[in-house]
């Protein structure tokens, strides 16, 4: 059985989320526990991942949304510890008026290919992508990507329930990193 470690960018995604919902519905995913969504502190951020993973009793999945999906980035160049992959959804530029203050520290993602296999799903109308820089970060993770259509931040103002189609992508996913390991996923430029 796969492990899944939820999670959830600023504001900790709420009861709506699908990433919520996910965790409700499913024993094996499990969400990090950093002191604070609301004002997010990069280095308790990186410690409560690090914390989670360590958990784990087999290499999880990590499942992001938004600033966690920068945080994964940061997290895999000072941990050492193995996860099977990263299933991130809506990488946020933080370039984009959107972005937060707050979130400054998360802010310069490094460039370099993941030491994973990933998977980025970005949305056509996301106003915290509103310049493809989830597509960019694609090409220089090395991450596979999935283009959901105009489903803004694929948050719980997105309206998307319970999410089966991005359900069925992570499983997908975590399928893939089973079966076909770091080399096959990488060389996948979509899913």
């Amino acid at each position: 059985m796969t492990d899944f470690i939820i999670l959830p960018g600023s504001g900790g995604s709420g009861a709506a989320h699908w990433q919520t919902r996910w965790q409700r519905a499913n024993p094996a995913m499990r969400r990090f526990s950093p002191a604070s969504w609301d004002l997010p502190d990069f280095d308790d951020w990186i410690a409560a991942l690090e914390d989670a993973v360590s958990q784990a009793t087999t290499p999880p999945v990590l499942v992001a949304h938004s600033l966690s999906c920068l945080l994964v980035a940061h997290w895999q160049t000072v941990s050492r510890r193995k996860i099977a992959g990263a299933f991130l959804v809506a990488v946020p530029d933080p370039a984009s008026p959107a972005f937060p203050a707050y979130g400054l520290a998360f802010a310069d993602a490094p460039h370099e290919r993941l030491r994973f296999p990933s998977l980025i799903v970005a949305s056509t109308d996301d106003p915290y992508d509103p310049h493809g820089y989830g597509r960019a970060k694609a090409g220089q993770w090395g991450s596979a990507l999935h283009i959901a259509g105009p489903l803004g931040h694929i948050n719980s103002d997105s309206g998307l329930g319970d999410w089966p189609a991005g359900m069925e992508l992570l499983m997908s996913f975590a399928k893939k990193t089973q079966s076909t390991g770091e080399a096959g996923l990488a060389s996948a430029t979509t899913l």
